[in-house]
């Protein structure tokens, strides 16, 4: 399965695993296991808000594109992702922000 991500700025969680052809979003399941070669799925037929476009099956791979929430801290991992290529069950590894850093004080003077 070949997973690509389209940052947008928002607020929210987002946890992906796989199993097969089922691809869970924060435990919803979307079962593409009916799909043959060549066939497309429209994203109006899927009703999650975090698809952004259709699902192609081509020469046995199922292709999608995700929403991937850009938290205020976001990583330049996050802001221009990779495609996720997954190739065995489980969570997908997601890219990360970045720390989350404390403001510090100056030493009075």
């Amino acid at each position: 399965m070949k997973i690509n991500l389209s940052p947008q700025r928002r607020d929210g969680s987002l946890a992906v695993s796989v199993l097969g052809a089922v691809l869970s979003i924060n435990g919803e399941s979307f079962d593409f296991s009916q799909m043959a070669d060549g066939d497309t799925l429209p994203a109006r037929a899927i009703n999650c808000e975090w698809f952004f476009g259709d699902v192609h099956k081509s020469a046995g791979e199922i292709e999608l594109t995700l929403i991937l929430p850009l938290p205020a801290n976001f990583s330049p991992a996050q802001a221009f992702p990779e495609p996720l290529i997954v190739t065995s069950d489980g969570p997908v590894a997601l890219p990360q922000p970045l720390p989350i850093t404390e403001p510090t004080e100056e030493p009075a003077a």
